[in-house]
């Protein structure tokens, strides 16, 4: 291959158009999918979402290198799937497909070989087979039960070669049809938060009830308590940064923490006596069980504090998030400068 060289055709402005000539062909490929979409991609999602065993992805060359992204997005959203080569299958590995299975085949042209030879013995074992593909009359259309059409359109690739708009296409339709399926089973953000335990993903849909201290960890004094009583609580408290003042039900009625109390120490010549009523921090800001601790983050950030309650829906005490646990869980809470 020669040597790129630089001339007056080959300016950088030259490339920037050509790069958004062939994402505007991607594009149209896309919309030309979507105005496409009917009851085939309907019926399709209906067997999907009603699946017992594994959804099985299957497609040779990039359409197989589509279907792994395809299986992960249904991994990921609830639907149980698995990438099956073509050829590993047709020496072995067919063993896997089960008559409770879905057949999720992917081929721009419909006439891969490997995928013809493939087919029949997925239908013998009494799978459903859908199809998506930019040619609806091909001989592996002939064998599916569904076929969703991709449409016509050009390859984005200069030459006209290289997969680039069907692959692009086939990618849309497999995140349609995952996405779609993910609505129809009811899947939420609890469900998806525990396919992604790990990393900023994870932490983004991690829950309040996931991390804050509770029991003894969480110490609590009655509102009628004296700073003496607040001082003996901490201290059987150990490692506890505050303690979340509560009303004879349970509800909350403030919190006074660590430093609440050498502040206190520190003005008052005797402070031993004093109600913790004219000490505590009244209706501190708070979580709710349920809440995400991203949004707790978020509460606690602009107004600086280490420690926040826990409250459920009628405001009873229930926890206690501090800093530490945050910080040990990934979690920034001050701003770094």
């Amino acid at each position: 291959m020669p040597p790129v060289t630089r001339n007056a055709d080959n300016t950088d402005k030259l490339q920037v158009e050509r790069g958004r000539e062939i994402l505007r062909k991607e594009i149209a490929a896309l919309e030309t999918a979507r105005e496409g979409l009917g009851p085939s991609f309907a019926e399709a999602v209906r067997q999907i979402a009603a699946c017992r065993g594994h959804v099985i992805v299957t497609g040779l060359g990039k359409a197989g290198l589509i279907g792994r992204k395809i299986t992960a997005t249904l991994n990921s959203t609830g639907t149980r799937a698995v990438d099956l080569h073509p050829v590993e299958a047709l020496h072995g590995d067919l063993g896997m497909v089960q008559a409770t299975d879905i057949v999720l085949a992917l081929s721009n042209s419909g006439e891969s070989e490997e995928l013809l030879r493939l087919l029949p013995s997925m239908k013998e074992a009494g799978t459903q087979i859908i199809l998506i593909t930019a040619n609806p009359q091909s001989r592996a259309a002939a064998l599916a039960d569904i076929v969703i059409d991709m449409g016509r359109f050009a390859e984005a690739c200069p030459l006209g070669l290289a997969p680039s708009a069907s692959t692009t296409t086939m990618l849309g339709l497999g995140d349609a049809l995952a996405l779609t399926v993910l609505t129809e089973k009811d899947f939420r953000r609890e469900h998806y938060a525990q396919f992604h335990p790990a990393g900023a993903l994870g932490r983004s849909l991690m829950r309040v009830e996931q991390i804050m201290r509770t029991g003894d960890a969480c110490p609590t004094v009655p509102a009628d308590a004296t700073v003496r009583e607040f001082s003996e609580t901490m201290d059987r408290a150990g490692r506890a940064g505050a303690a979340v003042v509560v009303n004879e039900d349970g509800t909350m009625a403030g919190i006074v923490t660590n430093a609440d109390f050498r502040r206190i120490v520190a003005k008052v010549e005797k402070p031993a006596a004093l109600p913790i009523r004219e000490v505590m921090t009244r209706s501190p800001k708070h979580a709710t069980v349920g809440d995400y601790v991203a949004d707790a983050v978020k509460t606690m950030r602009p107004a600086h504090i280490s420690q926040l309650p826990v409250v459920d829906a009628q405001r009873h005490v229930v926890g206690l998030i501090d800093i530490t646990d945050l910080w040990a869980a990934g979690f920034s809470v001050f701003d770094e400068k």
